[in-house]
């Protein structure tokens, strides 16, 4: 094909058959006619055969054109010919040429078609070849017409034209020059409007534009006149940058960050701004400490403003540090919060922004990369600056001496460049801490330790949510530091307990009937206050106030507020209204009262007496009838002042110490456990004071009633052996010296000699009694108002211990009113002289009597003289219905079983004289019910039974014996002796004697 395909090049391009025509006559006679190309076709030959001819064409056939068959044929001849053997090869030369020339042909006829339609289009493109060289043609001998004919004032008028261009565009160049000139106006403007980002796009502009006529003399000074313009810009732009460290406007924020960004000086306006806050932490400090020092020395001397801040802290008074501590805190908030608020602006800014083409993508990145880390590093920094810069008016308000030690640490940390980012702020808290732990705060006020120690706590937490940092060094040494002076401050409370109660009178507190220790200010810090005496907005503030709580501090001081002025608040509103001006709620209620029970003559001694609803705690109105007063039943011994608590001037010491001890725990919880030990045994000690004073008798065991339950008795060894000091004053103490275990304990308390509890006409001092036992009683209800609250501060490892105390000590209060009111039940009413009558009574009579004996009046006599002695008690002080119940109970518990034992004291007694006795006991028991509302009466079948078994048998008896524990062995033998006496004989009696023995034996 390339041998085709070189010959038609070579001969033109002709039609396939002028190209036959045209070949040599080596080669035509190598291609066939049309005949034999007809037969050739016409004849059958197999493709495969044919390609078998194609492929015995040697090589070099078709190794290029200018190979030449015939000479490469003869040299292939042998010396020698032969005839046949040259035809033999002759014919297969033909063989091959044949069909080489039909596969040619077969190609011809294939590509034919193609063939004419490119040789088409050759000779369209002639054509088109030949048009184009005429149009040239015409076109060279135009311009040569245009050429002869141009005239040179043609070439003038294009001359000025382009003057003219040049003078326009002269024209132009001087507006802009002259716009330039007066540039620095509008910038000034700009300036003064705060648009840093506009002035600075506008000198830049000016700049580019000035660079373009750089070729003129005049731009060159104004060139020098825009950079310093631009310089005066940086400079007001880091002026305005430094005032977002006090006060942080978003707007103006932006502005700022646009403005370095135009400049391409992003990283260096975060190092500015970093330094600035810095500035911005010691010029406020300065100038809190300097307004304090100057209100402090009362004069305008000027010598305080030149001062170093470590000298002039010297001169900060012990009256003023607290005030200062807090404005300090508040100032440097305001730093803190600028800051927060820089942080979160750059945060929000990384979201908004849109993504960076390709080109200004590295730098972007690298920029931003730059703020973020530099602005973690800083929170860190200024945490330590604002920590040191008020921890030091703490350790210098407690030690002037230690102060001057510190101050110097705090000058190279706050002062010295060289210590500004290189001291940990570990370090710091370290240094900090051995000043604290180093200081005795024994001396220090209670309440301005309270306060300082809620500055610096809350000042923790801001830095917990500024940066992170817990401070747990420092929190550590506040806490032992706080452990300490808890301690030493809750002994002299104990100390002052002991001196309170040593003087207490036992004299009723007036309060209002609707006190609440939420109205305390001591509690206000819990924020539960609910009382009517609390205004609606108050308890809409509250309300606020909690669901504030649940956000953090920079979240709900964000826009407005400081949380350093909470405490200033919860000053303003420590008023307190809780007192009642003489016990009643109201004079002309009270009078009112008297007016009627005064008229009413005729109504018995035991209805004088306000009625009051147990059930509801109404008291009567002033509306009250006569009628109704009639009507009513006593159920309480009170005045007006029905739900008035019964507590005590100590009672509400004792309570305002738990609020002080509950604001420092609050304050740090760490030390929870502590305090709330310490809460407990402030209880412990005025349990043991009244029952001390009022509950400790020797009788209890002997009288056999159960007064103390194990539960208290256990509560009050424990009390005993854990806080009270049994040895005397001075006793061993030069021998082994006060011990750890001896500080920890307090002397047993005395009861103060203004107290007297040996009249009779008193009830032996029952309304002492009521007022210390109902206020132990009062104080335990506000315990266990306050028991969630202490729970949630205490830790769950220590929780057991709150629980031990709420179940084997607050619970045990209400028991001591057993004790404590049984000693009033058992001189009340003259049992010995019951017991003597009784013994003169003949009971071996021989009749039935329908006459009672005479010491059931004397008896009836001494209840109604307790009954009288009770209500006159009653107008001292209100006694409550559990308080009458259980001193009714004693004293009838007690007559009966007097009634028992002068019934054992018998020899003799007849059947008849067995009537006597029911006769007696039903009497008593009729006349005692209308003198008291306590159902069932206590121990009535205490009597009854034993009466009952003077009819036993001798069977009877000793099952009764066995069942009956309850009853003395003098009790049970009398039964034995006298009822069955007679009955039995000697061996029967000692059989039951002995049981009785037996029983009595385990007691002894």
């Amino acid at each position: 094909m390339q041998k085709i395909k070189s010959l038609m090049a070579r001969q033109g391009l002709k039609s396939p058959q002028e190209s036959m025509a045209d070949l040599s006559p080596v080669e035509n006679l190598r291609i066939p006619s049309k005949e034999e190309l007809r037969e050739l076709r016409q004849q059958p030959i197999d493709p495969q055969a044919e390609q078998e001819i194609i492929d015995s064409i040697g090589e070099v056939y078709f190794s290029n054109d200018s190979f030449d068959m015939v000479q490469h044929e003869l040299e292939k001849l042998p010396p020698e010919l032969n005839l046949q053997e040259l035809e033999e090869y002759r014919d297969k030369l033909k063989r091959q040429q044949a069909a080489v020339s039909k596969r040619v042909a077969d190609l011809i006829l294939e590509k034919q078609p193609s063939y004419v339609k490119e040789l088409e289009r050759v000779t369209a493109l002639q054509t088109n070849l030949q048009l184009a060289a005429v149009i040239c043609t015409n076109a060279r001998r135009q311009l040569n017409v245009a050429k002869a004919g141009f005239t040179e004032a043609s070439l003038g008028l294009l001359a000025n034209q382009r003057r003219r261009q040049l003078l326009t565009g002269l024209l132009k160049s001087l507006r802009t020059i002259k716009t330039l000139q007066r540039t620095d106006v509008r910038l000034s403007e700009m300036l003064e409007e705060e648009d840093y980002p506009g002035a600075i796009q506008l000198c830049l502009e000016c700049q580019k534009a000035a660079s373009t006529f750089k070729h003129y003399s005049c731009i060159s000074e104004l060139n020098s006149k825009l950079q310093d313009t631009l310089e005066q810009i940086e400079e007001q732009l880091d002026v305005a940058l430094s005032k977002t460290c006090k006060h942080f406007d978003v707007l103006h924020y932006t502005k700022v960050q646009m403005a370095y960004t135009l400049l391409g000086k992003t990283q260096t306006a975060m190092d500015q701004l970093h330094m600035h806050f810095t500035q911005a932490i010691h010029n406020t400090v300065f100038q809190v400490v300097l307004g304090y020092v100057e209100l402090c020395a009362g004069n305008a001397d000027t010598k305080f403003q030149k001062m170093q801040y470590k000298d002039l802290c010297t001169h900060i008074t012990l009256d003023s540090y607290i005030p200062c501590l807090t404005d300090l805190c508040k100032a440097l908030w305001e730093v803190m919060l600028s800051y927060h608020r820089t942080m979160q602006w750059h945060e929000e800014q990384d979201k908004q922004e849109t993504t960076p083409t390709p080109d200004e993508s590295d730098e972007l990145t690298v920029d931003r990369s730059y703020v973020k880390k530099k602005l973690e590093h800083g929170l860190s920094r200024i945490w330590q600056v604002c920590l040191l810069c008020c921890v030091f008016i703490f350790i210098f308000s407690i030690s002037t001496q230690l102060f001057f030690s510190f101050r110097f640490q705090l000058h190279k940390v706050f002062l010295h460049k060289s210590h500004r980012s290189n001291l940990p702020p570990q370090d710091v808290q370290l240094k900090v801490k051995s000043y604290i732990l180093g200081t005795d705060m024994s001396n220090f006020k209670y309440d301005d330790f309270i306060v300082v120690l809620d500055v610096i706590s809350r000042l923790m937490q801001v830095g917990e949510e500024f940066c992170g940092s817990k401070s747990e060094v420092l929190q550590e040494s506040i806490k032992r530091q706080s452990v300490n002076y808890f301690k030493n401050y809750h002994r002299a409370r104990l100390e002052e307990l002991r001196m309170f109660l040593e003087n207490e009178t036992w004299e009723l507190c007036p309060v209002k009937s609707n006190f609440n220790i939420a109205q305390l200010h001591e509690f206000k810090f819990m924020g539960q206050c609910r009382s009517p005496s609390m205004s609606p907005s108050r308890q809409a503030a509250s309300s606020s106030y909690a669901a504030r709580e649940e956000l953090s501090l920079f979240q709900q001081f964000l826009q407005d507020g400081n949380p350093f002025e909470m405490h200033i608040e919860q000053k303003e509103e420590e008023t307190e209204d809780v007192l009642a001006s003489n016990g009643y709620e109201s004079d002309e209620l009270e009078k009112s009262v008297y007016q009627e029970y005064d008229s009413d003559s005729d109504v018995a001694e035991e209805l004088k007496q306000d009625y009051v609803d147990e059930q509801t705690g109404d008291a009567p109105l002033k509306s009250v009838s006569r009628e109704t007063i009639r009507s009513k039943r006593k159920s309480d011994y009170c005045l007006n002042k029905a739900n008035a608590p019964i507590l005590t001037n100590t009672t509400l010491n004792v309570i305002r110490l738990v609020g002080k001890y509950m604001q420092m725990m609050n304050i740090l919880k760490p030390i929870a456990f502590d305090v709330i030990h310490c809460v407990s045994q402030l209880f412990d000690y005025y349990l043991y004071a009244v029952y001390t004073f009022f509950g400790r008798n020797d009788m209890y065991e002997s009288s056999g009633l159960g007064l103390i339950s194990s539960r208290l008795r256990t509560t009050l060894n424990r009390i005993q052996e854990s806080l009270i000091d049994m040895d005397p004053v001075g006793e061993n103490a030069g021998v082994h010296g006060p011990t750890e275990d001896r500080k920890e304990k307090v002397p047993s308390p005395h009861l103060s000699q203004l107290v007297v509890l040996t009249n009779s006409e008193t009830l032996y001092g029952l309304a002492q009694r009521v007022v210390a036992t109902e206020s132990l009683a009062f104080l335990a209800e506000q315990f266990e108002s306050l028991q969630s609250h202490l729970d949630a501060m205490m830790p769950a490892a220590k929780k057991p211990f709150l629980q031990q105390f709420y179940s084997q000590t607050v619970s045990t209060a209400s028991e001591l009113r057993k004790p404590i009111y049984w000693i009033v039940a058992a001189k009340a009413i003259d049992y010995e002289q019951m017991l003597l009558m009784m013994a003169g009574v003949k009971w071996d009579i021989r009749e039935i009597m329908s006459q009672h004996n005479i010491y059931v009046d004397v008896l009836l006599k001494e209840f109604e003289q307790f009954n009288k002695r009770l209500g006159e008690v009653s107008r001292q002080v209100r006694i409550p219905l559990p308080v009458s119940n259980v001193l009714w109970e004693h004293c009838i518990r007690l007559a009966n079983r007097t009634l028992v034992e002068g019934y054992a004291n018998v020899k003799k007694c007849s059947n008849e004289g067995r009537a006597l006795m029911q006769l007696d006991f039903q009497q008593f028991l009729m006349k005692l019910e209308k003198l008291t509302d306590l159902r069932p009466i206590p121990d009535k079948e205490f009597v009854e039974t034993y009466i009952k078994a003077y009819y036993l048998t001798e069977n009877d008896m000793e099952q009764f014996i066995k069942n009956h524990r309850e009853y003395s062995m003098k009790q049970l033998a009398n039964l034995v002796n006298v009822c069955l006496g007679s009955h039995i004989n000697k061996k029967a009696r000692q059989k039951l004697l002995a049981a009785i023995d037996d029983i009595d034996r385990p007691k002894r």
